[in-house]
């Protein structure tokens, strides 16, 4: 499995997390970091880019928040078989890391939040919830 591990790299969401310090994982400078990123926002950002990406049910060792929001981690595969890069512009896991952390605030489950929590989801429950009382 080297060869697996040379082509794919490991991002978990504490390396690119803004609420956390270097002490505590965090890999790249805190300005261009992204806050209380989670592994699908990602998962998100990667495959949107055109990256062969999959998450994994592992810990970073320094995350103590057993929250399922920060569970878990990112494979991101950089390399092919013959060692030619997937994406001409994601050279390294920092550049990776950057991009990452500049495009989550772009997600649409980003924009849509005005003041934290999943309203949106609940409020779609609630319609569907409410139609069925009519009938």
């Amino acid at each position: 499995s080297c060869h697996l591990t040379h082509r794919f790299i490991c991002l978990y969401p504490v390396y690119i997390n803004s609420k956390k310090t270097l002490a505590e994982g965090r890999r790249i400078p805190s300005e261009k970091a992204v806050e209380n990123p989670s592994c699908a926002e990602i998962r998100d950002v990667l495959t949107a880019a055109g990256m062969n990406v999959y998450v994994e049910n592992k810990m970073h060792p320094r995350e103590w928040n057993r929250d399922v929001q920060f569970r878990g981690r990112v494979r991101v595969q950089l390399k092919q078989e013959d060692g030619s890069l997937c994406q001409e512009k994601f050279t390294s896991r920092k550049e990776v890391m950057v991009y990452v952390a500049e495009m989550i605030p772009k997600l649409k489950t980003r924009t849509q939040k005005s003041g934290g929590g999943d309203t949106s989801s609940q409020q779609g429950e609630g319609g569907k919830k409410s139609k069925k009382k009519k009938k």
